[in-house]
């Protein structure tokens, strides 16, 4: 890694931000070009984030990603949006430029991304999105912006209504899920069910049409058990440690200056310390 004074600095906030894997990833990518800049964790409590963002911008950093808990605070320090966080109404890239601060949010554009490196046409029929936070949200968007009609389904009905009335979307009760396979060609899980430490995901795929590509957003692990079930029965997934490396690179062009590539030596070192 080159490192100079005339670095160019960017990070990742969050509370807590040890597990986060971009660290690795922008590393990586800032060694294979050569560029004289580092990306560092940034662990950041709620009640400080205005002020350490704002402190960011005055010591010369270049941006930052925001994780959880502070994308829908990152919105709200932001000089200027980019429509994707207006479509999210949260920011996970921040970008400083001449003391202002630009919001972005590229999750929706990195899961399409991933969509398509594994082979999914994102308007190949309507997406059923089981959730109702953030992430549904970014993904819902980028879907219906794709050119798919989007369903959702969460736990919470009010929640699932309510963000149905603004993407616009249709909503279903949850129990409701499991029939609902019969009619989407794609069935993308936003909630925690499945991640190490949570309950599984429950969602039964004896109604599923044999061509339904099934999504988790969760990677760790890397295939959840949603994916091994969906697997089991032939049917294409995709998981969602390619969706962590391509929504980075747009960040990673805005903070020094080239576009980096998303390829599987990348996944094998993002992967490589995850657990089995």
């Amino acid at each position: 890694m080159v490192l100079s004074g005339h670095a160019r600095l960017a990070g990742v906030i969050g509370w807590p931000v040890a597990h986060s894997r971009s660290p690795r990833l922008h590393g990586t990518w800032l060694a294979r070009h050569g560029i004289d800049g580092a990306y560092l964790p940034l662990p950041i409590r709620p009640e400080h984030f205005a002020s350490c963002v704002a402190a960011l911008v005055r010591m010369g950093f270049a941006g930052a990603n925001v994780t959880i808990p502070h994308k829908e605070a990152a919105f709200a320090v932001c000089d200027a949006l980019e429509d994707s966080a207006r479509r999210a109404g949260a920011v996970n890239t921040l970008i400083f430029r001449d003391g202002t601060i630009l919001g972005s949010n590229t999750d929706g554009a990195g899961f399409l991304a991933n969509l398509r490196a594994c082979g999914v046409d994102p308007a190949a029929g309507p997406a059923l999105i089981l959730g109702s936070g953030g992430a549904a949200r970014a993904i819902g968007a980028a879907l219906i912006d794709a050119g798919a009609p989007v369903t959702l389904c969460n736990r919470t009905w009010d929640r699932a209504a309510a963000l149905a009335a603004e993407l616009p979307a249709r909503a279903l009760g949850w129990e409701q899920r499991h029939a609902a396979l019969a009619d989407h060609a794609l069935v993308v899980n936003t909630t925690a069910l499945g991640m190490t430490g949570h309950d599984p995901l429950d969602l039964s795929f004896d109604r599923a049409s044999p061509g339904l590509a099934v999504a988790d957003i969760v990677y760790v692990p890397l295939e959840t058990p949603l994916l091994a079930a969906a697997s089991s029965r032939g049917l294409k997934t995709v998981e969602g440690l390619g969706m962590l490396l391509h929504q980075a690179v747009p960040g990673f062009v805005a903070w020094f200056g080239v576009t980096p590539t998303v390829d599987a030596e990348l996944y094998r070192i993002v992967a490589a310390d995850f657990p089995a």
